[in-house]
This record gives structure tokens, C-alpha cells and sequence, in this order.
């Protein structure tokens, strides 16, 4: 796939997945809420293997065993008893850890990381546990009974309590977990490979970019955008593809993946065939409060330019973070140098053209990543320098028609520093290329 590491071998096409997923993951409330019902039917067959567990005992005359269940879960009763009222103030400690987390993520970095913390499956994970442990510790607590006489008594939660123990283990290892997840959240260094990591998964569903635009008839008609006003977070491809191949005609979507989209505009173009009816075309765009990385290309670069930003500014004035995130930057650029970035075509499977879509070009991407970083910079000799060397590397790898907007922000940054550092041997050593700033 070009720079990025990857092999050079044909690779199969992935198919175009449901936003379905993506939507859920930037919640927090499905995975809690899940634990809370696996608890309820874990609670309920746990407890009903009690009941025929101690039946059975019955049956056939182990009433000594049936004692001794007894006394072994009016021992843990007390454990129970202990894990029901602790687990509630732990998921408070946890909360409050998550939040403060977020606070100085967003105040140091950027707001638009907080998304990776909501995304965080160990974080999920660690609510979901703790939640589902506290229910069925209140559920296993419930079905004691007064009656201690093993001949006439109906459950001894014995099986329950050993299962409540066991929750508590899985709830003190993830809690360390969770702990060393929210560590690593915290430094930016892994904040900004995390978001390098998800721009490249994106970049991997995207394979079927071709440059320039297919011979498409003209637009029959437009669709109009019905819902809320709101960022276009993605469309449902496989949907789309349907309805398109239903009515025969090639579907385009005119705004890209992240522009803000009110109701009355155009969204889709309808390029021969029939024009599906609005009924058809309901949830097949989705727009939202912010960007995603689930379709957008050009979001991780806009997260790595807000947090190199930040950096720069005065009241943060950290440099080796913006060479960071120009490290990243570098790497994402040089990943598509040669890679065809028109339109992208999604086929039906007879491979038909129904979706067409359009993605950022290499002009775009460049000034997305270099410009704003650029205006910044000029005054901070370890950013301009392993900016030079960032451009020298990309116009290496570039093709010929892809080298003007490089050499541009190369020009451009040259002189910027020469207005702003009037010293000549200063100016010089902040344009010499180096690929870690100043050694």
C-alpha cells in the first residue's frame, strides 16, 4: 500500500461495514448496560443451579452436605455483604478518575481526544464489570434465606457466593488495568500514536480510491438533506450501494465525510436511473456533534495539527510535542504519497459503480497537516527544522506531480523564519534540516 509498511501483495478488498458499530463504540452507555443484563441472567441461572444443586442433596438424603453448604455461604455473607456496599463508592473512585483524565487531556491536548477516552474499551470494560459485580452481589444477597434446617431449606447460595468472589478477582485485575490504560492516555505521546493508529485502520477500509471521477451522466436529481443540522459523520455504504442497484442509478454524495450539513441542502446526486424515494434513503446519512475516524480521512491529521497547536502557544510553549506530532504527520503523508486519492467507488456485486465518494486530495492533506503548524512555528528552531526535514522526505517519496504544494510550505516556511529571525546565522540554523527537531 505504498510507504506505509504494509506488503505490496494483492490484499482483499474489505467489505463496506454498518456504521452501526462506530455509533456504538463512541457511546458509553451500551457497555454498562450490557453488564447490568448479563448480571440479572447470570444472577438467575446461578441461582437456580443452587436451588437444583441443593434439591438434589435432598433427594438423596446428604443432609450433612447440605450443612455445610449452609455454613460455607453464611461465612461468604458477610464477604457479600462487604463487596455489595465497597463495589458502588469503587466505580465513584473510577468515575472520578475518568473525568479528571479527560479534563487535562482536553486542557493540554485538544478536545477532540476526549473521544478516545469514551472509546477506550478497558474503560468500558472496567464500568461494565464493576456495575454487573455490584447488581448480582444485591441479587445473591437476596435469595438468603432465615431458614437454616438443611431439610427444609429451598436454596443455599453456595455456587452464588463462589461466583461473587470470583467477579470481585476480575474486578480488582481490570481495575489495574484500567488504571495503567488511563496512565498511558494521559501522555501525549500515546495519545498521538493512538490517533495515527486509527487514521492508518481507516485508511486500510478505503483500498478502492481511483483517481479522477467515472463517466457519469448527468444528475438527475439531488437529494435534500431532511435531518438535523450536524456534522456528516459517515453514510451507510452498503445500504446506499443497495438502493442504488434497485433503481439503477449511480448515487454521489456531495458534501465529504466531516463538513457540516443543515437541512434543505444537497447531500446526494442521483446520476441516471429512477430516483430512489426519500422512504429508501432513510439512515443512510448519518451526522453528528463531531467528526469520527470511521469514513473521515482527514481526521487524525486535524487532531495532530490541534495538538501541535497547542503546544506552540504561549501558554504551553512545548516544541517536542509539535516535532511529535510532525513525526506522525510525516508518517500518514508519506503512507499515500503515491496513492491514488480521487474518488472513492464503491460496487455492487456484479461491480457496477452505485456510490461515489469524495475523499481529500494530496493538496488537501498536505496543507491540512503543515499549514497551521507552519504559522506557529516560525519563531521555534526545533520546529522549522524537522519541518525542512519532514518536507525533504516527502518530496523523496512523492511523485513529480505531487511535489509543488511541498515545495510551497517549504518556500513558504523560509520565509517566514527570514521576517521573523533577523540574525542570519540564526536563520540559517533554523532552516537546516533535522529529523528530531535539535538532536
Amino acid at each position: 500500500m505504498g510507504n506505509d509498511g504494509h506488503s505490496s501483495a494483492p490484499r482483499r478488498v474489505p467489505r463496506p461495514l454498518s456504521p452501526l458499530r462506530e455509533h456504538l463504540r463512541d457511546t458509553f452507555w451500551f457497555a454498562p448496560t450490557v453488564g447490568l443484563a448479563g448480571a440479572v441472567v447470570l444472577a438467575s441461572g446461578v441461582l437456580e443451579l443452587d436451588r437444583l444443586l441443593i434439591r438434589t442433596l435432598q433427594d438423596d438424603g446428604n443432609y450433612a452436605e447440605v450443612d455445610a453448604l449452609i455454613k460455607i455461604a453464611n461465612d461468604a455473607k458477610t464477604i457479600i455483604s462487604t463487596v455489595g456496599s465497597a463495589m458502588l463508592t469503587f466505580v465513584g473512585v473510577v468515575f472520578s478518575i475518568s473525568l479528571v483524565a479527560v479534563q487535562m487531556a482536553a486542557g493540554q491536548m485538544t478536545p477532540r481526544v476526549v473521544r478516545l477516552y469514551v472509546r477506550s474499551r478497558i474503560t468500558k470494560c472496567t464500568f461494565a464489570v464493576f456495575l454487573a459485580t455490584f447488581l448480582f452481589t444485591l441479587l445473591v444477597q437476596a435469595s438468603y434465606e432465615g431458614n437454616t434446617d438443611p431439610r427444609t431449606v429451598s436454596t443455599v447460595p453456595f455456587v452464588s457466593a463462589v461466583l461473587c468472589v470470583l467477579m470481585v478477582l476480575v474486578s480488582l485485575g481490570l481495575f489495574v488495568a484500567y488504571v495503567n490504560s488511563t496512565l498511558r492516555l494521559m501522555r501525549v505521546a500515546h495519545v498521538i500514536d493512538r490517533i495515527i493508529h486509527e487514521s492508518f485502520r481507516m485508511l486500510d477500509r478505503h483500498v478502492r480510491t481511483v483517481p479522477g471521477t467515472p463517466g457519469l451522466p448527468p444528475a438527475e436529481a439531488e437529494i435534500l438533506h431532511r435531518g438535523r443540522a450536524g456534522v456528516l459523520r459517515d453514510v451507510h455504504i452498503a445500504r446506499l450501494v443497495r438502493v442504488a442497484r434497485r433503481h439503477g442509478t449511480v448515487l454521489r454524495l456531495i458534501p465529504r465525510i466531516g463538513d457540516y450539513v443543515v437541512p434543505g441542502t444537497p447531500v446526494l446526486a442521483v446520476h441516471g436511473g429512477t430516483v430512489p424515494p426519500p422512504r429508501a434513503l432513510r439512515y443512510t446519512v448519518s451526522v453528528g456533534v463531531e467528526r469520527t475516524f470511521h469514513q473521515d480521512l482527514g481526521f487524525g491529521l486535524r487532531q495532530l495539527s490541534d495538538i501541535a497547536q497547542r503546544a506552540l502557544s504561549p501558554a504551553v510553549n512545548d516544541p517536542t510535542t509539535a516535532v511529535q506530532c510532525l513525526d506522525r504527520i510525516v508518517q500518514f503523508l508519506a503512507a499515500i504519497a503515491d496513492r491514488p486519492l480521487g474518488m472513492l467507488h464503491h460496487h455492487d456485486r456484479k461491480g457496477a459503480i452505485r456510490l461515489v465518494q469524495d475523499l481529500p486530495g494530496w493538496t488537501d492533506l498536505v496543507d491540512l497537516g503543515f499549514t497551521e503548524i507552519r504559522g506557529c512555528a516560525t519563531e521555534q528552531p526545533q520546529v522549522t527544522r524537522r519541518l525542512i526535514a519532514g518536507l525533504e522526505d516527502l518530496l523523496h517519496l512523492a511523485p513529480e506531480e505531487r511535489r509543488p504544494p511541498l515545495e510551497r510550505h517549504r518556500a513558504l516556511l523560509t520565509q517566514a523564519v527570514e521576517r521573523a529571525v533577523p540574525a542570519a546565522a540564526e536563520r540559517d540554523f533554523a532552516v537546516l534540516p533535522d529529523r528530531q527537531g535539535i538532536g
